[in-house]
């Protein structure tokens, strides 16, 4: 069998040749148009002398030109890079170097930066798809199709390590169609059917959006309407024009919708709604059902995973503050480290969240460093607990456990206390040094707007919620947090953007 990600593409076009497969803005491309473009694009890059196993960066927004060139790049047997857009010109030209790209391809609005870092690689074309479209195509050529074994590499997607430097983590062909046949092997309710018309407003840069939305859309042969940048209005006017069924979302994007009037008639032809990349808070679940009549199934992933673990469709019962069960194929341990190494957790105890399953990445560019165990068990660094019908809860990531006098403080918990205090519309948990205690528990929080909070009615309210060692010490209330691509908040980035005093120093 052809493992090659693309196949599925080609899948689709046979079996619904002329069904609409993509709609970006005014204009609809069928399975046949995209699968021939794909074509072009893969007959076009070996062209022009990329061989098999080279890069191709894309340094594009969701596009039409995006979904052509990521599954041209991997029919061809090339490695597709994709880059977040927002990326300043030294982070693309460290990424470059690092995989050594052959081909970078730019629009308008990144053409600037992506001819800055282009210039740190000689030997990287850059390409502006806005102005040079056609010139990548070669539709003339007839391609052949080749076998592409599970172990090929197809995607290479930087992510932060602990050290904060980028890692390219390492995803074969045969990994991203495990995730998806997992995915689709969902049935009651199915993860997405052929009939269905799924908004994909997720960037595609990012794995969420490659593989859980837009992958497994082009396997099951459903209708994909695509955008470029969320928002609320204008997304809802897209669900009800154009009767879209499936939503692959992020918490912002619910919470968001949530404050748009005319929200749940917006979404009277939806029955799925999917959220994942970050906790969706209990308070936002609620809210948004209450609003809509819809329950929001929540799935837990990675990067390295391809990306989803596990999420509440895999017994087909939305949990608020669940992340549901393991996908078929997927194996899951939570895992503490003893005395005599590790040792699975007592039964309702958080431990490390350890994966091990066809879908897990080959490790880090370019040699696999950090990849799965012996045994093939990567660990996650991820901390959760499994409840009594065996659904996980997500609690932290471990490296983002503060250790208060010897005691293990997740920031999720306390930012779970925290969101439910009346006014508050973000939180973020971070530990720092202290003399005394080791590390000391700060809450930036960022109120509603409108609304004012004060930080000692959210101590106070801490106070009667937790033990007195994870109560935060200092509370300090900000206009805004930092954010990635996917609505998650960037830790990382809060030092950066308020400097010591948001540590209280």
């Amino acid at each position: 069998m052809n493992a090659n990600i693309a196949a599925l593409l080609r899948s689709a076009a046979d079996r619904h040749p002329d069904t609409t497969a993509l709609v970006v803005g005014e204009d609809r491309y069928s399975w046949t148009e995209l699968d021939r473009a794909v074509d072009a694009f893969a007959a076009g890059c070996l062209r022009r002398g990329i061989r098999a196993g080279e890069r191709v960066a894309l340094l594009l927004g969701n596009s039409y030109e995006f979904v052509v060139a990521y599954l041209g790049t991997v029919r061809a047997g090339l490695v597709a890079v994709p880059l977040n857009p927002a990326y300043t010109a030294p982070e693309v030209a460290l990424m470059l170097r690092d995989c050594g790209a052959r081909l970078l391809l730019v629009q308008e609005a990144t053409a600037r930066v992506g001819s800055a870092a282009a210039d740190a690689l000689p030997g990287c074309e850059l390409v502006d798809v806005s102005v040079a479209w056609e010139g990548l195509l070669d539709r003339d050529a007839v391609l052949a199709e080749t076998e592409t074994s599970p172990e090929t590499l197809a995607l290479l997607l930087f992510t932060a390590g602990t050290s904060g430097r980028p890692k390219g983590a390492m995803l074969t062909h045969g990994a991203l169609r495990a995730n998806v046949e997992d995915l689709l092997s969902l049935t009651d309710p199915p993860a997405v059917a052929d009939d269905d018309v799924v908004l994909l407003v997720l960037p595609l840069f990012h794995v969420y959006g490659l593989n859980t939305a837009l992958a497994l859309s082009v396997a099951a042969g459903a209708t994909i309407v695509l955008t470029d940048l969320f928002d609320p209005a204008e997304s809802l006017a897209l669900i009800a024009r154009h009767r879209v069924t499936t939503v692959a979302g992020v918490p912002g994007m619910y919470r968001a919708w949530c404050a748009v009037p005319g929200v749940g008639e917006a979404m009277a032809t939806v029955r799925l709604l999917s959220s994942g990349a970050a906790p969706l808070p209990v308070r936002t679940y609620e809210q948004f059902a209450e609003l809509t009549g819809l329950r929001i199934y929540e799935g837990y992933g990675m990067t390295e995973t391809a990306p989803v673990v596990s999420t509440t469709l895999v017994s087909g019962a939305p949990k608020p503050g669940s992340v549901g069960r393991p996908l078929p194929g997927v194996e899951v341990r939570l895992v503490e480290e003893g005395v005599d190494g590790a040792e699975d957790v007592d039964d309702g105890d958080p431990g490390e969240v350890w994966i091990r399953g066809r879908s897990v990445f080959a490790g880090y560019w370019p040699d696999g460093a950090g990849g799965p165990d012996a045994d093939g068990w990567f660990h996650s660094g991820d901390v959760a607990y499994a409840d009594e019908d065996g659904d996980l809860h997500l609690v932290d990531r471990r490296r983002e456990v503060i250790l208060v006098n010897g005691f293990n403080v997740y920031p999720r918990e306390i930012e779970q206390v925290i969101d439910d205090v009346p006014g508050v519309g973000e939180v973020a948990v971070v530990g720092v040094p202290d003399d005394v205690t080791g590390e000391a528990v700060v809450a930036l929080v960022v109120p509603k707007v409108g609304a004012t909070v004060a930080p000692d009615v959210v101590l106070a309210h801490c106070a009667q919620r937790l033990a007195r060692f994870k109560c935060p010490s200092i509370v300090r209330v900000v206009p805004e947090l930092p954010h990635s691509a996917t609505g998650k908040i960037a830790k990382g980035r809060l030092r950066e953007v308020y400097g010591d005093v948001a540590y209280g120093e």
